[in-house]
């Protein structure tokens, strides 16, 4: 099969591109041809065949001022050079399915226009909340926040969802309610959903149940070493930002035996501040490392009593607990989000409240003191990440994706 991945970055900038790479990746081995459609990014994976019909590279983080920026919310709304670069590619490749990836603001939308026109099947891997969700987070100044869902846009612009500025949050919700409005995602045939969770906030946004297929990530379980008899601390691993509640985690710390230590992967805005509230609640228990690469994070793992995910906001399904599954380490998360369908508490590790250190410094406390639980744990998580998350299955489900895609396009 000749498959056209698509996304607005074509290199290992967050969990969508990794997986997108990763998926390619597993369908070339599988026999498939395969290439990648994206923005002329200058750290984008090369060669990249495609590459001269690529729209050209724009950045918006942070937004530009003046008139690249009416130039820049334009194109967020609709790219005419997006389509018309795609629509080039499509000729040429004549690819049997496109996959779509994140491909917001920097393509729009539009490029789906151009997929239809070529009559060529279109998945489209929901990596986040975009289509509920303005901002992406469903949080209101840092709470959790459903307005936009099943109400207007126009939420996001009043709330200022967007780092509390007007003019960034009204961007957003003129853009997500001209797209609703238009119905501009409708050339999709089928939305994969890595949860439950967010496969039912997009049925309650308006995107028609039929559309959505629920197929979990998976993670490559040759490549994660296993952990050991001998894990002597907890690992946080992400980025250090106020959704994912590493504050929350490093006050957990002040209720956690003094021995118990925790390693911070990650690094972030919120560094410095949680760096400094460390030394004040738990000094010398909590060790920052920074960025980590894939096997620098993996023996840290491997290490490790437990990983925790503290976040306060509704998690996907992070590839953090995947890959802790695969090294046979439990997990520590919070009851939000998809996290729930795949830790089962008191099974493959523990779920707690959201925003509450005590209850989440028991957990940990619980489990240092544990070893046999936490081993057992360990051992529950293994099993499960190899029937449920394996590459095979996955493979076997997103062609099956792409089958049922292709039937409703010639239906």
């Amino acid at each position: 099969m000749r498959i056209l991945h698509v996304n607005k970055f074509l290199y290992r900038r967050g969990g969508a591109e990794a997986y997108m790479l990763d998926v390619a990746d597993l369908q070339r081995r599988s026999g498939h041809d395969v290439l990648l459609w994206g923005m002329d990014h200058p750290d984008n994976v090369r060669p990249q065949p495609l590459e001269d019909t690529f729209p050209s590279y724009v950045e918006l983080e942070p937004p530009p001022g003046g008139l690249r920026a009416l130039s820049a919310g334009a194109r967020m709304v609709w790219s005419t050079s997006s389509k018309r670069g795609l629509a080039s590619a499509l000729q040429r490749f004549s690819p049997d399915v496109v996959h779509c990836h994140n491909v917001y603001h920097q393509l729009s939308p539009s490029i789906l226009a151009a997929i239809r026109a070529a009559g060529v099947p279109c998945v489209m891997t929901l990596h986040d909340y975009k289509l509920a969700c303005p901002s992406y987070q469903m949080l209101n100044k840092g709470e959790l926040c459903q307005l936009c869902v099943t109400g207007g846009t126009w939420h996001a612009a009043q709330q200022r969802c967007k780092n509390g500025s007007l003019g960034s949050s009204t961007l957003l919700a003129v853009e997500a309610g001209i797209h609703r409005a238009t119905d501009a995602y409708a050339p999709v045939d089928i939305f994969i959903s890595p949860s439950q969770f967010l496969a039912d906030v997009i049925a309650r946004s308006g995107v028609s149940s039929e559309r959505l297929r629920v197929i979990s990530n998976f993670v490559d379980v040759q490549s994660i070493p296993q952990a050991g008899d001998d894990g002597s601390g907890f690992l946080f691993a992400g980025r250090l930002s106020p959704e994912k509640g590493v504050d929350t985690l490093i006050e957990a710390m002040a209720h956690v035996p003094a021995h118990v230590r925790l390693d911070v992967a990650g690094d972030g805005p919120l560094r410095q501040s949680l760096e400094a509230l460390a030394n004040a609640v738990a000094p010398g228990q909590v060790v920052f490392h920074g960025r980590l690469d894939a096997v620098e994070l993996h023996q840290l793992l491997s290490r490790s009593v437990a990983s925790v995910v503290p976040s306060r906001w509704y998690e996907n399904q992070p590839m953090t607990i995947l890959e802790s599954f695969a090294a046979g380490v439990p997990v520590v998360a919070t009851n939000l989000g998809g996290m729930p369908e795949l830790i089962r508490t008191e099974v493959d590790g523990l779920i707690v409240p959201h925003n509450d250190p005590p209850a989440l410094g028991q957990a940990l406390t619980r489990l240092s003191g544990d070893r046999d639980l936490a081993r057992r744990l360990g051992r529950s998580a293994r099993a499960r990440l190899e029937e449920h998350f394996g590459a095979p299955a996955h493979l076997e489900a997103i062609m099956q994706a792409y089958d049922d895609a292709t039937s409703l396009r010639a239906a």
